[in-house]
């Protein structure tokens, strides 16, 4: 999380959205500070902040999942800095979602190594409930939200909403390794279908549209209460336990 006193903002840090890049910009030049942690929630900012802090300007990033989870693909693929294998121990206060978060990435990157997994062996072992991830807390009351998919153009109008003269064109960082930008190429004919059942809700609550090749896809009932049942434990872990231990 990056915070600024004196143009009264708070950068919150989701992964995978450019969040590095932006950060470290804004800490160059636009008097940003490291704040909390690197991807605190803006839950976890409001029970620390004061009553002026509370109104500072709150912006973050997003990005569609389809182009996520084959960065996330990549990351593990190529143990990025080596966060995978040999992942580095946090604070006491954060033990409980390092132990969570590690088993987690270490099953996927084990799964890819072992295997020599390709990206639909990846998406059909992991990829099977309705996706979110923790955007759904608070991003919608944002003054601002970058698209990972119009990152330059939404960072300069973030920057102009804050009165701020841009001071350059956006440097990239922290960039996944071997991929190829076309994430859509990625997706094969055999896992389109999955991919429309666990993407769909969270697409449509941010107002993403499936490639226009792929088949006209209608959410059932039953997918969309399972994505709302699986929310509520997703967010009080999110909100409240993450964190904590």
């Amino acid at each position: 999380m990056i915070i600024s006193h004196a143009h009264k903002y708070v950068f919150v840090e989701l992964p995978l959205t450019a969040s590095t890049a932006i950060s470290r910009e804004l800490r160059q030049n636009y008097e940003g500070a490291l704040h909390l942690y690197k991807h605190a929630t803006y839950q976890d900012f409001l029970r620390h902040a004061s009553i002026n802090e509370k109104n500072y300007f709150v912006f973050g990033g997003i990005r569609n999942p389809l182009d996520k989870a084959v960065s996330h693909y990549y990351k593990y693929k190529t143990d990025h800095k080596t966060a995978f294998s040999s992942p580095r121990r946090p604070p006491l206060k954060k033990r409980l979602s390092f132990i969570a978060d590690t088993s987690h990435q270490r099953k996927r990157y084990q799964f890819i190594r072992n295997r020599a997994a390709d990206f639909p062996s990846y998406f059909n072992a992991f990829y099977r409930a309705p996706y979110s991830d923790w955007s759904i807390l608070s991003h919608k009351r944002f003054d601002s939200v970058i698209r990972f998919e119009r990152l330059q153009q939404d960072f300069a109008h973030t920057i102009a909403k804050l009165g701020i003269p841009l001071a350059r064109q956006l440097p990239m960082q922290n960039k996944t390794n071997e991929r190829r930008t076309d994430f859509v190429s990625y997706y094969t004919p055999e896992i389109i279908p999955r991919a429309q059942k666990v993407f769909s809700p969270y697409m449509r609550y941010w107002e993403y549209d499936f490639p226009p090749e792929w088949d006209k896809y209608e959410d059932t009932l039953g997918n969309l209460i399972y994505y709302h049942a699986l929310n509520f434990p997703r967010i009080l872990y999110w909100k409240y336990l993450r964190n904590k231990f």
